[in-house]
């Protein structure tokens, strides 16, 4: 029997099941920590970083439950990165959609913000993978070359969080947008 992490992912292969409760036999479980360990909320973001063009970041406040204060970490993506993102998960194709039924000044106005918050959504993403592999409580910076295959690889993955997140910013009707 495998033991499960709220992810679905085998996190011990030889478990045994042994009156009705799993047991380890002498493996030290190696997975990373659940997200749900972090309160992770949007401080600011996307701004461009200043003296490297090109380059923009989105600044995130992470708390873990066990620490006692928060810290901030920075995530730098490329224009480059995010382009290619888009272009990966046909985020344009999907806006184009998402707001074909708006007026036309309403979908100039929507267009702008759902960019914005395709970036933030993105870089969210990259967090997470920060915080699945461990984070020390200090103020830090994600640099825009961490992590680049794994990172589009999360993006494709999470796409309908991507969607659904932009979707509820711009307070579309769940009925008015597919989010997948």
């Amino acid at each position: 029997m495998n033991i499960l992490s709220s992810r679905g992912q085998a996190v011990n292969e030889t478990a045994e099941k042994t009156g009705g409760r799993a047991t380890m036999s002498g493996m030290a479980v190696k997975h990373a920590p659940e997200s749900s360990q972090f309160r992770v909320t949007l401080f600011v973001g996307p701004q461009p970083v200043a003296g490297s063009p090109g380059l923009c970041s989105c600044v995130f406040n992470v708390k873990k439950r066990s620490w006692k204060g928060g810290i901030q970490v920075a995530v730098n993506m490329t224009q480059r990165q995010i382009d290619r993102l888009s272009t990966d998960m046909d985020f344009l194709g999907w806006r184009t959609e998402a707001l074909r039924d708006l007026s036309a000044e309403d979908r100039a106005s929507c267009q702008e913000r759902a960019g914005e918050l395709f970036v933030q959504a993105v870089c969210w993403c990259k967090l997470d993978i920060l915080l699945q592999s461990g984070i020390a409580q200090e103020n830090q910076c994600l640099a825009e070359d961490s992590w680049i295959v794994e990172f589009g690889e999360a993006v494709i993955r999470r796409r309908s969080f991507i969607t659904s997140y932009i979707a509820a910013e711009l307070d579309l009707a769940p009925g008015e947008v597919d989010a997948s």
